[in-house]
């Protein structure tokens, strides 16, 4: 009896010595679930602005006074996302090529946060909407910006602003549902 209560023992030990090999490994931190309303669309039309394009039904439109006097100054606020599209409208005066440097230039700021740029261009010959679309990738503090215009009158510019510290993992889902309205934006913007 003594000799099988040794044997339990030591075997008892051999396998508690070799159960513990294995080096733990923190679990990677999680973030909550995102849910989205389902998306119903209406057409933006005001009179201070010289342009129509859908917006959804959960977001809607501000005006923001401009510290530089500019007009046509205006965010598509996502209150329940604490988000922003920053919109600036101006009137072409011979300045479209300064205009899309513009754009370009406060999209490659980001240079020193993004992982990587990715630019689409847009065209829509029949409404004559033609733009570039800037996908930021990685911890950026715009992930979307772009600019819209009709390179003739009309350049809108666009720039997405989340109210909370950039975190690629955690925003994802609420970039990818925003992504949808700005296309939503660029297939039915109409100049006035």
């Amino acid at each position: 009896m003594k000799f099988l209560k040794n044997i339990f023992h030591i075997l008892l030990i051999i396998i508690l010595l070799y159960s513990c090999s294995e080096v733990p490994t923190p679990k990677p931190r999680g973030y909550f679930r995102a849910t989205f309303p389902e998306k119903k669309y209406s057409v933006f039309n005001s009179d201070n602005l010289p342009y129509t394009f859908d917006i959804d039904s959960c977001c809607f439109m501000e005006h923001e006074e401009s510290r530089t006097g500019e007009k046509y100054w205006s965010n598509l606020v996502y209150s329940f996302m604490n988000a922003k599209i920053h919109l600036t409208f101006s009137y072409i005066d011979n300045n479209l090529e300064a205009l899309i440097e513009d754009s370009h230039t406060l999209a490659y700021k980001h240079t020193v946060k993004a992982d990587a740029i990715e630019k689409i261009a847009y065209f829509n010959d029949s409404v004559s909407v033609y733009g570039l679309l800037y996908n930021l990738k990685g911890n950026v503090a715009s992930p979307i910006q772009f600019y819209l215009t009709d390179s003739t009158k009309h350049f809108l510019r666009g720039s997405l602003y989340f109210n909370s510290t950039p975190n690629k993992d955690s925003l994802l889902p609420s970039v990818e549902y925003i992504r949808e309205d700005i296309k939503r934006m660029f297939e039915t913007l109409k100049w006035k």
